[in-house]
């Protein structure tokens, strides 16, 4: 999936300590994901929002959380909500069943791992995919953003309510 200059909708719920970063992955990059291995910073958001509040609470205790949607141009996303695009990337569909915590538990390399790595060799900059927290909802992990070169991510904030800096919880 191309996204253009015609942004993609995005919602991400996250730490509310983080309010003044929301386009950051460092979370994700600190402690791993399904699409990414620790040290590799990534964005997880949702196509929608409440699927964004079920991958963040992870059906467990409802943890606060803020909301924020984000707008996506300019990037080359696999699709692996489409089966005709798993197949022409080669792409077993059991791919969304994967235990990437297990596997990475029992210092394996989980099968979305690899996969990432091969996409960005392919000059993909993230993944949509189905929600496992939210039957029928869609995600995205992006893994590149916001370069000199490649897709634009940016926080809808009309009235400048996010703050820009962490002095709030100080």
């Amino acid at each position: 999936m191309i996204v253009g200059a015609d942004p993609l909708r995005l919602w991400r719920a996250y730490v509310p300590r983080w309010a003044y970063m929301p386009l950051s992955g460092d979370g994700a990059g600190r402690f791993g994901g399904r699409w990414n291995p620790v040290g590799a910073p990534t964005i997880y958001a949702a196509l929608e929002l409440s699927t964004a509040w079920a991958e963040y609470n992870q059906g467990f205790v409802q943890h606060p959380a803020l909301i924020v949607q984000l707008e996506l141009t300019d990037a080359k996303l696999a699709d692996l909500t489409d089966a005709g695009e798993c197949k022409a990337l080669g792409i077993d569909s059991a791919i969304h069943a994967c235990e990437w915590r297990d596997e990475v538990d029992d210092g394996r390399v989980p099968q979305t791992h690899t996969t990432r790595e091969a996409l960005i060799a392919d000059d993909y900059h993230g993944v949509i995919y189905p929600s496992y927290m939210s039957p029928g909802g869609t995600c995205l992990a992006l893994w590149r953003w916001n370069a000199a070169k490649g897709p634009k991510l940016s926080a809808v904030d009309p009235d400048a309510r996010l703050p820009k800096t962490p002095a709030s919880w100080v």
